[in-house]
């Protein structure tokens, strides 16, 4: 039986808040794997791959649900970068993609942010939830974010210098409450050297005094970043956050943080937005074959916070 993927208005998402995650401990091992296949579909354009699907399941592109049949997958990728962390509390992944070309050799790129998350439980799959920035994005150029990318090191933490799963969320609130509570510029954790890849533009030069708050908010009366939507990875000391920056006209956000030693060492943002407006281009809906289905098997599950 065809089932269309939930379409429902910004309300009733933001009542799907998860309430019973944090008892079960997730399988990190599955998630990976369906992680693996997710970017798959990318690498494809074919969603046939992806399966124990939950019947409830949503797919949110760029802050707005629509039908994953109409949206970015039906384009065989070319992945030049990946980066996937793991949230064993919350059953959910973040998988970071830098794109240049598609499989045939066009150019084709994007920088994308997924967040995709899983029943407790059954493990099946009720929420993919990416950010896709694309040529007009905040400071776009996916051949710059894939050099300043390649050469920055994501690797596992020694156990006994892994930061805590409150403390990466209270760095990554701090640093995103900057725009509108200024007392929270202090409470950031800031490490050097950091290094900030905002779209393709780096804040670091190699320098031991590389910083992070090169560029941070002067004025801290704007309206928050809001509607946040965590997966946090201690093995990697890294949180992601996805968002809405509400100051830049709603414009969808994400934003990655690790943190070395406690402090903070690195920051990846991913902002659809146009000289400092959200443009009101999206992604053209690809037509749909014929008989293209996604394959479901896993039982309904509750969602996740999301936007209006």
């Amino acid at each position: 039986m065809h089932h269309r993927l939930l379409g429902a208005g910004a309300a009733a998402l933001g009542a799907l808040l998860p309430t019973v995650a944090a008892v079960y401990e997730c399988n990190r091992t599955y998630i990976s794997s369906f992680a693996d296949a997710y970017v798959h579909a990318h690498e494809t354009g074919q969603l046939y791959n992806l399966d124990n699907i939950a019947d409830n399941f949503t797919y949110v592109e760029n802050n707005k649900t629509r039908e994953i049949t109409g949206g970015i997958f039906l384009n065989a990728l070319k992945i030049d970068h990946r980066h996937t962390i793991i949230d064993t509390v919350e059953c959910a992944s973040f998988t970071e993609l830098i794109i240049t070309h598609n499989v045939s050799g066009e150019p084709a790129p994007y920088v994308i942010g997924t967040q995709i998350r899983h029943s407790p439980g059954d493990l099946s799959c009720y929420l993919i939830d990416l950010i896709a920035s694309t040529t007009g994005s905040w400071l776009f150029n996916s051949t710059r974010t894939l050099e300043y990318a390649s050469k920055e090191n994501w690797s596992l933490i020694e156990e006994n210098k892994r930061p805590s799963r409150e403390l990466l969320k209270t760095a990554a609130d701090a640093y995103l409450d900057m725009w509108s509570n200024k007392s929270a510029i202090n409470a950031v954790p800031w490490g050097q050297p950091c290094d900030r890849l905002e779209g393709s533009v780096y804040t670091g030069s190699g320098l031991p005094t590389d910083s992070c708050k090169v560029g941070i908010p002067t004025n801290n009366n704007q309206a928050p970043n809001s509607h946040r939507r965590y997966v946090i990875d201690p093995t990697y000391g890294s949180i992601s956050v996805l968002c809405i920056f509400e100051h830049l006209s709603n414009a969808p956000d994400s934003h990655e943080f690790r943190l070395e030693n406690g402090k903070l060492r690195y920051i990846h943002t991913i902002t659809l937005a146009r000289s400092g407006l959200y443009g009101t281009e999206e992604l053209a809906p690809t037509p749909v074959p014929r008989g293209y289905r996604i394959r479901r098997g896993g039982a309904s599950s509750r969602g996740s916070g999301l936007l209006e």
